[in-house]
């Protein structure tokens, strides 16, 4: 019964240790999210740049599998070419290796006088915890959450590891007999490292275990030989795995090439091993030699660092070989514009939602594009009707409807990853301006088919009419195309713009529909004829409708009072003394009713 105790203080240390990883991770990531992938996107062809930045984002997220994940990622992005991501790949395998010097600070030795002491494990971990917590409970902003999303992170990883290291204690010579069976079987440690890597899905927490292990009980330099190898086997398989999943053939050549140099590296190493042993080079004091946390973290590095520096040269000959394991694909060529688009929605982001927030953003920026230029296209419909348009806007309707579909579908898919109340927000506000685009496509074809449907009758609107509903295409145009750059500028100001210019719109399109009814009891207008051109002024409010609500989505990421309260805000905006408000209505009135001041108001106040 003791044993089972035993066993399970080891498991609770690692869970802690982990879930530590994880959480740290995640802060890591938030706080330099944009800045790696800015950094990953101006890589050049030079395998040498991508190399060292590889090993620096690696070195700043903690994580090989990540980086590469990420790095897949902006390849099927259309950020990186295949080629370029192969230096990052090769760099992401020695930056894993600073895990495990962070991980030695358990075998730091000082008095209590001793600024190191600082540094110790049992020190370092409370503190961390204490000044995570302050951060998160008690200083406001996105920065302060993201370090001490960090420091909790890093706390709970060492007090994982304090765990781990009273549980091995208490096995004593048992857990020595079992890493003593390594010594003399390389395969047998080489296949544990790989089965036991594969199992956590993390290199770096077999290795914190076996530094752990280290600190505790001791092992021999030859018994950690085959388990580190192994360890780095088992994790470019785990990657492989998760990377292939949905994948491109672009994407799926890069971690080939991760899986295909982490076999040559293995194989370099072993048979630098075995000829330096059989020579000599390496005797017995060394191949015997018992490694503390330090030791591992070392021995670790060098199995890291020397094989890419020496492989790095033949990044043209891993390309190639992983170009002909796999060839690209044929694309449908009706399928490619829809593609295009959709390739920035990359699954293997998700793991990383600032990142992929980001692209997300880009993408609906794209649909906004695409419904502004659908309205554009529609509108000119009803002017002069262009059969071969009537085509090129159900198209645009297709590409947005995609567009929106699979931007949600991923958008969503970002919530079992998105810790942050930031990312959050972002999220839900991403759904919402899809949904403003995506319907702004909807009556861009409802106007282009009223347009059709004009055309076939044969009987043209009257001269007032065609005036008064260009008039009303042009302040939609206007408030569409600043809600366009709204958006992709995410621009606040110009967000206080569009309000102003809607409630005049509003009272610009009643004055139509009041003035075409007249003229139809008159005779002037025929009834059908009519009843299209209503059809399109309540199509174009309802585009109108679409740019406020985009535009207070957008305020409230600034106030998140108006979270929730967009009606009430609103009601309040239009009864309110706001003067900025108020101004800016005035001359969107006079603009478009060509000079005449509100009711109940002078003109120039």
């Amino acid at each position: 019964m003791d044993l089972f105790y035993k066993i399970i203080a080891l498991l609770g240390g690692l869970a802690m240790f982990l879930y530590g990883m994880r959480v740290m991770g995640d802060g890591l990531k938030s706080c330099s999210g944009s800045a790696m992938k800015a950094a990953l996107a101006k890589v050049t062809s030079r395998p040498a740049l991508g190399f060292l930045l590889g090993t620096l984002v690696t070195c700043m997220i903690q994580s090989s599998t990540a980086t590469i994940v990420l790095t897949v990622g902006l390849v099927g992005a259309g950020f990186l070419t295949f080629r370029q991501s192969i230096g990052i790949v090769l760099g992401a395998n020695v930056g894993t290796a600073i895990t495990a010097q962070i991980i030695r600070l358990m075998d730091v030795q000082a008095g209590t006088t001793s600024l190191l002491y600082l540094f110790n494990a049992d020190n370092l971990a409370p503190i961390a915890l204490i000044l995570g917590i302050v951060l998160l409970m008690f200083v406001r902003g996105n920065s302060a959450k993201n370090v001490g999303t960090i420091a909790i992170g890093f706390g709970v990883l060492f007090m994982g590891l304090i765990f781990m290291s009273d549980a091995v204690s208490s096995f004593g010579s048992g857990l020595s007999g079992l890493l003593t069976a390594f010594e003399d079987n390389y395969f047998l440690g080489f296949l544990a490292g790989t089965l036991v890597t594969g199992i956590i899905q993390s290199s770096s927490a077999v290795i914190g275990i076996l530094q752990t292990f280290a600190s505790s009980v001791g092992v021999r330099f030859c018994a950690v030989l085959g388990v580190i190898i192994g360890v780095n086997i088992g994790d470019c398989l785990t990657t492989f795995l998760v990377c292939r999943i949905g994948a491109k053939p672009a994407q799926i050549r890069t971690v080939t090439v991760h899986v295909v140099y982490n076999i040559c590296a293995a194989l370099l190493i072993t048979a630098a091993l075995a000829i330096c042993r059989t020579a000599g080079l390496i005797g017995d004091g060394l191949w015997y030699a018992s490694l503390d946390s330090g030791g591992v973290a070392n021995v670790h590095g060098l199995f890291r660092l020397v094989p890419a520096v020496l492989l790095l040269p033949l990044s043209g000959t891993f390309a190639k070989l992983a170009e002909k394991l796999v060839p690209d694909k044929p694309v449908p060529a009706e399928y490619l514009d829809i593609m295009d688009n959709l390739r920035e929605l990359d699954s293997h982001l998700v793991s990383n939602p600032r990142i992929a927030l980001d692209q997300s953003a880009h993408l609906i920026g794209h649909m906004a594009d695409v419904s502004l230029n659908s309205y554009l296209t529609a509108t000119k419909q009803l002017f002069q009707f262009d059969p071969k348009q009537t085509e090129r806007v159900a198209r645009r309707e297709t590409l947005l409807d995609s567009m929106a579909d699979a931007t949600n579908q991923y958008i969503v898919k970002l919530s079992p990853h998105i810790t942050l109340t930031a990312d959050n927000l972002t999220q839900n506000f991403q759904i919402k301006a899809l949904t403003c685009f995506e319907r702004i496509g909807d009556l861009a074809i409802s106007i282009e088919h009223d347009a059709q449907n004009l055309h076939e009758s044969g009987k043209p609107l009257s001269e007032q009419a065609q005036s008064d509903l260009k008039d009303a295409i042009s302040a939609v145009t206007d408030i569409l195309t600043l809600s366009v750059h709204v958006f992709k500028d995410d621009d606040i100001k110009s967000a206080r713009a569009v309000e102003p210019l809607e409630e005049v719109i509003d009272d610009l399109i009643e004055a139509m529909k009041a003035r075409h009814v007249d003229r139809m009891t008159k005779g002037v207008c025929e009834v059908y004829t009519g009843i299209l051109y209503q059809n399109v002024l309540q199509n174009l409010e309802r585009v109108s409708d679409q740019c406020s609500d985009l535009a207070v989505y957008i305020l409230s990421r600034e106030d998140s009072a108006i979270t929730g309260q967009e009606h009430q805000y609103l009601h309040e905006l239009h009864h309110s003394d706001n003067e900025a408000y108020r101004q800016m209505f005035r001359e969107n009135y006079e603009k478009y009713f060509h000079g005449s001041s509100p009711a109940g108001e002078t003109k120039n106040p």
